[in-house]
């Protein structure tokens, strides 16, 4: 079957090089290029010395092929195509599990939806998943477990877990019910007059969920908004179209698309009225605001509807559509460089000129072009789109990074929840110094061992003094900084422990409120919501950013 479905693809390649055998037609490259390809793989398969398999040899290809031209141009093979379909609708069935990890050779359930079957049935963050449907889970890996739990809907499931602070294993069953992801998994009141929306998707739906959100907050007393565009990688533009125009009037440019394929040049305006085109607006952006949430940002900035604050963003101004292959497979293909109305793309990649290694770099400043906003503020293209008031990414102490991988402040949260019934409201739950100080003790016997970078960095200076013989000549020096500098873990535990409860409060609210708690949680420590709040306050201020 496989060589007669190998033989099929190169007839089909000679018949079309028959039709493109003009030398000066570029299909007759394509054409030419296709038999060569074919009549290799033929070759390979045939005469190789050891048995290899079809699919894996020419999967392997075609990614090799498509990475040399850019990262969101992919072959989706049939048998990805369900999980897929999940990431662009964000439906399946199952329990509304939303995350696992693997920790310490078990697996964790991180992150359980609010309001579906698993939450409902009392599974908790934190819970050692065992088995489902009586298959042993404890050694598969994330990909095996996530698809033992979907399944259609309607259809029974059993998961035995294992609970901190109890020997004996419980057993839920349940069963699968439609399960739609969220592309706002939070919204609400900040303060008594701001309120907050978090957009973390763009699937379908999303323009819907962010306007009755805003309607709902605007209920509740809103008269500025936050729209939490922060780790958003974007999605499908129409989304971001529609959510641009609840900002924006009826009729404005939202985003214009130009290809090589004529059909592909295209504008897209705002259809409907707008929800709001007067109360203020900020806009939260970071590195991770990708795609169609930069779309949004820059649409925002562009029109002078909203002050944006964060870090640059990501720099993605490339548009995908998925063609149909053989087999149920497809094909995700850029086609289009996408253009926000000032007129500038923002993409920060060149994958056109790659240097001579393959590498790619961004677009250098100095070819840069300079665009201005609808009432004269001056912006640039290629290289994401810049905030009007910008916060330095908060720095993560290497101690609070090494209890984040290691998994401590999540354990020691899964630990609290079981000894505490219940806390606070999350926007008002403080760990006191007496509860952190109990954190420290619990810290006593576990894995905390690390380096700062200044300590790795002092011991590569040593190293490289003894290579090249200058060693005793420093020693006294190295040894005088080895003893001001190197960490001391009961030193940094007390130097960053406003870091370290700000982490341990958000996980700890977690556990009693699902996502809402972690979110407001931040809201007193996140300096991008202080800014928000602040530039609120100072309506002046507000004002000037968005004037020439």
């Amino acid at each position: 079957m496989k060589k007669k479905t190998l033989y099929l693809f190169i007839a089909a390649s000679l018949s079309l090089l028959v039709a493109y055998n003009s030398p000066d037609d570029h299909y007759f490259e394509v054409m030419k290029n296709l038999e060569i390809f074919g009549s290799l793989f033929k070759e390979v398969n045939t005469y190789y010395v050891d048995e290899i398999s079809p699919n894996e040899l020419m999967n392997e290809g075609i990614n090799s092929m498509l990475n040399s031209l850019d990262p969101y141009t992919n072959y989706i093979p049939e048998d990805q195509i369900e999980d897929y379909r999940i990431m662009t609708t964000g439906q399946y069935a199952g329990i509304g599990i939303e995350t696992i990890t693997r920790e310490d050779g078990k697996t964790l359930i991180t992150k359980p939806m609010k309001g579906f079957v698993g939450e409902k049935s009392g599974l908790l963050i934190g819970d050692q998943i065992l088995k489902i449907d009586g298959i042993d889970v404890t050694t598969k890996n994330g990909n095996e477990i996530s698809h033992l739990l979907k399944g259609q809907a309607g259809s029974p499931i059993e998961v035995v877990v294992k609970r901190f602070g109890s020997d004996k294993p419980l057993t839920f069953k349940m069963v699968r019910e439609k399960i739609s992801t969220t592309n706002v998994p939070y919204f609400g009141m900040v303060s008594n007059e701001v309120g907050l929306i978090q957009l973390t998707d763009f699937t379908y739906n999303a323009s819907k969920e962010v306007k009755d959100a805003l309607l709902k907050l605007k209920e509740q007393g809103a008269k500025n908004i936050i729209l939490d565009l922060r780790d958003n990688p974007g999605g499908l533009l129409g989304e971001a179209v529609n959510i641009s125009n609840l900002f924006v009037p009826k009729g404005s440019e939202i985003v214009s698309t130009k290809g090589k394929v004529k059909e592909w040049n295209k504008k897209y305006n705002a259809l409907n009225n707008a929800l709001d085109t007067d109360i203020p607006l900020t806009v939260l952006i970071n590195s991770s605001s990708a795609s169609a949430a930069e779309i949004v940002c820059g649409v925002i900035q562009d029109y002078d509807r909203g002050v944006l604050i964060g870090q640059n963003s990501f720099g993605k101004g490339l548009v995908q559509v998925t063609r149909s292959l053989s087999y149920n497979s497809k094909l995700k293909v850029t086609v289009a460089k996408y253009y926000i109305p000032s007129g500038r793309c923002i993409q920060a990649v060149d994958y056109s000129n790659r240097n001579p290694d393959g590498s790619v770099g961004k677009v250098p400043d100095s070819l840069r072009v300079a665009f201005k906003t609808k009432i004269g503020r001056v912006v640039y293209d290629g290289g994401g789109v810049k905030p009007d008031i910008e916060n330095e990414k908060p720095h993560v102490p290497q101690i609070l990074s090494v209890m984040l991988r290691k998994g401590l402040i999540f354990d020691y949260a899964t630990e609290f929840r079981v000894k505490n019934a219940s806390i606070a409201p999350a926007k008002e739950f403080k760990l006191s110094d007496a509860q952190y100080q109990d954190f420290v003790k619990w810290l006593a016997n576990k894995d905390l061992d690390y380096k700062t970078r200044v300590e790795r960095t002092i011991e590569s200076l040593e190293k490289t003094a003894k290579e090249e013989k200058y060693y005793d000549d420093i020693k006294p020096q190295l040894n005088t900084l080895k003893d001001k500098l190197f960490h001391n873990k009961d030193n940094d535990l007390q130097k960053f422990k406003s870091e370290i409860k700000e982490e341990l409060e958000k996980e700890i609210a977690s556990r009693y409120y699902f996502a809402d708690g972690r979110m407001e949680a931040s809201f007193d420590d996140d300096p991008d919501i202080k800014a928000a709040l602040a530039l609120f306050k100072d309506e002046s201020k507000y004002k000037k950013i968005l004037s020439k």
